[in-house]
């Protein structure tokens, strides 16, 4: 079981239990995670999984409470999570993405300056080694953009972006479900400006693919 698995059962546990209850306060990160077993890292994960989901509430500044855990607050908040498990729709949009981008990305090695490749490699290195899941599609999404824009063709790059915009709920919860899918999109993205460097179209275009269907595999392991 994935440690952020874990730790979201093991919170769910404590509000079947009754040790916490709607309206509750969550105890402060440090004694939580030690009384859980937990890493504080994997305990963020968690509480930012059940509060997309609304069994936890986040307030700034004041702490993390237990929700109202009323039918229609939890029905409301579940609407996305029924799109990933039963619209397989999304499996298709991922299958036009995987046609579109790599011919996209193919492009921009063509054209490609040396100043762009430092700009994409600044994206990289301003999101650091161990970016939250936010930080991390916030970046996905202007670091895809970015490559389509270098593809030379507005009509492509407006296209993508819609498909991006699409699937952008599903890359999220794979962030947060996933063990080690942030490392993995962060290797991802360094190869692919790697290949941009070099101008070599083909190994940008199969590099560009493999990104694509790491979630796309995701998905259908979700769906099932």
């Amino acid at each position: 079981m994935a440690v952020t698995d874990e730790a979201i059962l093991k919170i769910k546990e404590m509000i079947r239990a009754g040790e916490l209850g709607p309206g509750d306060r969550l105890p402060p990160e440090k004694e939580l995670s030690e009384a859980l077993g937990l890493s504080r890292s994997s305990l963020r994960e968690a509480v930012k999984a059940l509060e997309i989901i609304r069994v936890l509430d986040v307030r700034r500044g004041d702490g993390t409470y237990v929700t109202s855990l009323t039918p229609d607050t939890l029905l409301d908040a579940m609407s996305f999570v029924v799109d990933i498990h039963q619209d397989s729709s999304l499996l298709e949009l991922f299958e036009v993405r995987r046609i579109l981008e790599p011919a996209a990305a193919a492009m921009a090695a063509a054209r490609i300056a040396p100043p762009d490749v430092e700009e994409l490699r600044g994206l990289l290195t301003a999101l650091g080694d161990s970016p939250s899941v936010d930080e991390l599609v916030a970046h996905d999404q202007v670091f895809h953009r970015r490559i389509s824009e270098l593809a030379g063709n507005a009509y492509l790059t407006s296209l993508l972006e819609t498909l991006s915009s699409s699937t952008l709920r599903a890359r999220i919860w794979r962030g947060l479900s996933e063990d080690g899918s942030t490392e993995r999109s962060l290797t991802e993205h360094r190869l692919i400006v790697e290949a941009l460097a070099r101008g070599d179209a083909a190994l940008v275009a199969a590099r560009a693919t493999v990104h694509i269907d790491g979630v796309a595999e995701w998905l259908r392991r979700a769906i099932v």
